[in-house]
């Protein structure tokens, strides 16, 4: 029977960065703008957040600015390590579970529907 339970380990994006290109969960932290008349007076609500993301030595964003040891978003967002910026920054980082019973992150072909049967049949431990 496949094992449904995973485990996350948070690393400290001060203390380390992943591989290039590696997907992760990136805890994000920051301020949401502040609905206000007076926009130089507002503060904006702090926020602590969790968001997939993927890990890149060098990014380009739309506009041409390069960045470097960054994390970006699907939309193309990014964010830096806690540290290096004053906005909207990674303070830890986790690497994306497996496939449900899998110990890989990729099943293709004639592999993925043995792959999802094997999944349904399983039940997370207790």
């Amino acid at each position: 029977m496949a094992n449904l339970n995973t485990q996350t380990t948070w690393i400290d994006a001060r203390e380390g960065l992943p591989r290039d290109g590696v997907p992760v969960a990136a805890a994000i932290t920051g301020r949401y703008p502040a609905d206000s008349a007076e926009p130089e007076n507002a503060v904006g609500e702090a926020f602590w957040l969790v968001r997939p993301m993927y890990f890149t030595t060098r990014h380009f964003s739309e506009d041409g600015t390069e960045h470097w040891d960054c994390f970006v978003d699907s939309d193309g967002c990014v964010r830096l390590p806690y540290g290096r910026a004053d906005d909207d920054t990674v303070t830890h980082w986790a690497e994306l579970p497996t496939l449900p019973g899998r110990a890989t992150h990729l099943v293709l072909g004639e592999g993925v529907q043995p792959a999802l049967q094997d999944a349904w049949r399983a039940r997370p431990g207790t």
